[in-house]
């Protein structure tokens, strides 16, 4: 199993996440940084009761995640493309 590399962030900032976080009750854009990433691209939600599901969910693997941050980011917003609705860009 793959693990989360350290302060890579990419999760928090390129996936659209439509259920409420803590800070952002409407949930969060695509693109748009969680407001609970800290400057050094770290969850201040990680390990807490508060912290979404869709968070708590998501498991880091070679697709998503890449072989660096940059291609984290890459991946995850080629994906969030991808799993768009009809009609909407």
């Amino acid at each position: 199993m793959m693990e989360c590399r350290v302060g890579c962030g990419a999760c928090c900032i390129a996936p659209s996440i439509s259920s409420p976080i803590p800070g952002m009750p409407l949930g969060k854009p695509a693109g748009i940084r969680c407001v609970q990433l800290t400057a050094d691209n770290r969850c201040l939600l990680f390990g807490k009761l508060e912290r979404p599901s869709v968070c708590v969910n998501l498991q880091p693997n070679e697709e998503m995640c890449g072989s660096d941050n940059s291609e984290a980011m890459k991946n995850l917003t080629r994906l969030e493309l991808l799993t768009l609705p009809n009609g909407t860009i």
